[in-house]
């Protein structure tokens, strides 16, 4: 055996007897009653160190579960970022416009007049049974008869649009319902433009689709606004196929058009 093997076989038996020799004395120590007390407090110390470890590694586990969340909420808040710069980019075209109806403009100068701030008085001098005089707007011209308003069907709102039922839209995507929309008005308005041209302006192409407009009309379609088939044929340049009819069968549950039927002919009607 070797000179270095020996001496480490004896340093090691050596750390024995040493760990021996302090645990006989601690042993010792334990039953002397001057030192129980001092040792009693230290077990006591050990086991308020020892619950303190527990607290801490129970706030440790909750915290990582809140670092967890915070990180999917992070995740979510990113795809909802995400979702919100897709609709800022693809804001679509048709959205319903606001109108200011008369009554509601005679509502707000009816308000500016009863301010005592627009008057240049104090609230005090406002006597409130005196009766508030609105002007009324100036009574705007008529238009002349070429220029009248032809009614137009309104665009799907993003709610109505949520709330058509999904069998029924398909694939069909918000715009493409709209755009559909947008070209049934071009027909409608290109159709009741030539019907309020005067007859002696008219070609001979525009005077036969005159007569075919008059003789398309009906009792049930008197003061009403519709066109047929070959009015979307003739004035816009959309197909009047399968994804066509559901379009206006979607139209129809949306309120936007009825039909008409008779003498073998399909009247849409702009309701």
């Amino acid at each position: 055996m070797a000179s270095s093997d020996l001496e480490q076989l004896c340093s090691h038996i050596n750390e024995k007897i040493g760990h021996i020799k302090k645990t006989l004395s601690l042993r010792n120590c334990g039953q002397e009653p001057t030192l129980k007390t001092m040792l009693n407090k230290i077990g006591d110390e050990i086991i308020v160190v020892n619950e303190l470890l527990n607290k801490l590694e129970l706030e440790i586990q909750f915290q990582e579960q809140t670092n967890s969340s915070l990180k999917e909420l992070y995740e979510s808040l990113e795809e909802d970022y995400k979702d919100v710069e897709h609709l800022k980019e693809n804001i679509p075209p048709h959205l319903p416009q606001v109108t200011v109806t008369k009554n509601f403009f005679l509502i707000l100068l009816s308000l500016k007049k009863m301010s005592p701030l627009s008057q240049g008085v104090n609230v005090a001098d406002v006597d409130p049974e005196e009766p508030v005089k609105v002007e009324e707007p100036a009574p705007t011209k008529k238009p002349p008869k070429e220029q009248r308003t032809i009614k137009e069907m309104l665009f799907i709102t993003s709610d109505e649009f949520n709330g058509i039922p999904a069998y029924m839209k398909s694939r069909l995507t918000y715009c493409q319902i709209n755009d559909v929309i947008k070209e049934i008005n071009k027909a409608v308005v290109s159709k009741y433009k030539i019907l309020h041209q005067p007859k002696k302006s008219m070609n001979s192409v525009t005077r036969n689709l005159y007569h075919r407009f008059i003789d398309e009309e009906t009792k049930d379609t008197k003061g009403h606004y519709f066109i047929v088939e070959a009015d979307i044929k003739e004035f816009t340049a959309l197909k009047v196929d399968k994804r066509f009819h559901v379009i206006l069968n979607i139209l129809r549950h949306c309120r936007r058009l009825s039909e008409v039927r008779g003498g073998g002919l399909t009247r849409y009607v702009i309701t």
